[in-house]
């Protein structure tokens, strides 16, 4: 099974159960990043053990393939010496040494193997974690734009702009009310200030006629007595 099927069973498992708990799609994104960084973790974890296995296996391969090569001298030397029994004996040795040595050899290739699919599943898995983030971050921004509008079209909605401009009309009336009450103390018996003003004003505009009347009388009645 590969990282990506694992962990697509992993967070389906969670999804469906989210799913069933009506939870949102905030969380839900949060779980996909979470399992695919725990993924990424695990993964590195054994390609490391995997890496480091790998270099134990080639020292046994090597100390192996060394081995098989004294066989193979010490075979040489009985043969030159007419020992073919003891060469025959080096000759199994080498032969076992080398069996050993290619058993290993398979080893590696399997774990190379296994390395190069970690890699590409890695930087696949690492690709997929960037978009995912990048799709989280975009999706809690318009989650925030949205809730802010919900917000302003719930103020502008319900009644408490209605109330607030209620109260506010209520206080002018009071205001007007007040100012009535002022000037209802310049009627009747008492008189404003502006009147009060006014009526001196008409006051000296008829004095100021009526001394020119007189004036104008007293010169005519010169007039005829000088005749």
């Amino acid at each position: 099974m590969g990282i990506f099927s694992r962990m697509g069973d992993i967070i389906n498992s969670n999804l469906n159960s989210m799913i069933e708990k009506a939870e949102n799609p905030e969380k839900i994104t949060r779980l996909i990043i979470q399992e695919m960084e725990d993924t990424l973790v695990e993964v590195r974890t054994s390609a490391a053990r995997n890496i480091a296995e790998k270099k134990e296996l080639k020292r046994k391969a090597l100390a192996y393939e060394d081995r098989a090569g004294e066989w193979a001298a010490k075979a040489e030397l009985a043969l030159g010496k007419d020992r073919e029994d003891l060469a025959r004996g080096a000759v199994a040795a080498k032969q076992q040494a080398a069996q050993l040595a290619q058993v290993v050899r398979k080893e590696i290739a399997i774990l190379d193997e296994a390395v190069a699919k970690a890699d590409s599943d890695l930087e696949k898995l690492q690709a997929k974690l960037n978009e995912a983030k990048a799709k989280h971050k975009a999706l809690t921004m318009r989650g925030n734009v949205a809730q802010n509008q919900i917000k302003m079209r719930t103020h502008m909605t319900t009644n408490k702009v209605d109330d607030a401009l209620a109260r506010y009309e209520r206080m002018e009336h009071k205001v007007d009310e007040l100012e009535a009450h002022v000037e209802a103390f310049d009627l009747g018996s008492g008189q404003s200030l502006e009147s009060q003003f006014a009526e001196l004003e008409s006051h000296e505009a008829v004095e100021e006629e009526l001394a020119a009347l007189k004036a104008s009388v007293s010169k005519r009645s010169k007039k005829v007595a000088s005749k």
